[in-house]
C-alpha cells in the first residue's frame, strides 16, 4: 500500500518536473528571441546560412524535391504577406463605398492624410517563420519517407510561373494604391537620406 502511494507521488513529481523544464526552456528561448530582435542583419545572415546548408544537402542527396517545393511555396506566401499592408486599401475602398464608413487606409491621392505603412506580417515574424520553416525542412531531409520521387523540373517551372504571376499581381496592387513597402525612395527628414 505504501509503495503504490510513493510511486504515484514520484510519477506526479516527474510530470511536474517535465512541465517545469519546459517552462524554463520556453523562458530562456523567449529571452534569446528578445535579445536577437534588434540585430536584424545578423538574424538574416544566419537564416541565409541555414538555407544554404539546406540547399547544399538537397544538391548532395539529389532528392527531397517535394520538401523543397513546399518550403518555396511557404516562403513565397510569407514574402507576400510581408509586402502587403495590414489594412488592404482595395478592401477598405469596397467597405467605405458599401457602408459609407471611413477606416484606416493608405493615401491614394496627394491631398489625403498620411498614414504609415504597417505590414501584414512584421519583419521579425517573417524572419522567425522563415527560419523555423527552413530548419523543419532541413530536419525532414533526414527521413527517407519524405523523399517522394517526382520529376523536379516540372516543380521548378511551376514554382517560377507561380512566383512571376503573384509578384506581377502584387506590384500592380502596389502601383494602383500607391504604396511602397520598403524605405528605398521614400522622403527622409531630419537630414537623413
Amino acid at each position: 500500500m505504501m509503495s503504490t502511494s510513493s510511486s504515484l507521488d514520484s510519477a506526479e513529481s516527474n510530470g511536474s518536473n517535465v512541465w517545469a523544464y519546459k517552462a524554463a526552456f520556453d523562458k530562456r528561448y523567449q529571452k534569446f528571441l528578445d535579445e536577437v530582435t534588434p540585430y536584424y542583419a545578423y538574424r538574416w545572415i544566419g537564416t541565409v546560412v541555414i538555407l544554404g546548408l539546406f540547399m547544399l544537402r538537397i544538391f548532395i542527396l539529389q532528392g527531397f524535391y517535394i520538401v523543397t517545393y513546399a518550403l518555396g511555396i511557404y516562403l513565397l506566401n510569407l514574402f507576400l504577406a510581408f509586402l502587403q499592408p495590414k489594412f488592404d486599401p482595395s478592401l477598405e475602398m469596397d467597405i467605405t463605398e458599401n457602408e459609407g464608413e471611413e477606416g484606416p487606409s493608405l493615401p491614394t491621392q496627394a491631398d489625403e492624410e498620411f498614414k504609415p505603412f504597417i505590414r501584414r506580417l512584421p519583419e521579425f515574424k517573417f524572419w522567425y517563420s522563415s527560419t523555423k520553416a527552413i530548419v523543419i525542412s532541413l530536419f525532414c531531409t533526414f527521413f527517407p519517407f519524405f523523399d517522394i520521387p517526382v520529376f523536379w523540373p516540372i516543380l521548378l517551372i511551376y514554382f517560377c510561373i507561380l512566383f512571376a504571376i503573384t509578384m506581377k499581381r502584387q506590384i500592380k496592387h502596389m502601383r494602383k494604391y500607391n504604396y511602397v513597402p520598403f524605405d528605398i525612395g521614400k522622403k527622409a527628414y531630419n537630414g537623413k537620406k
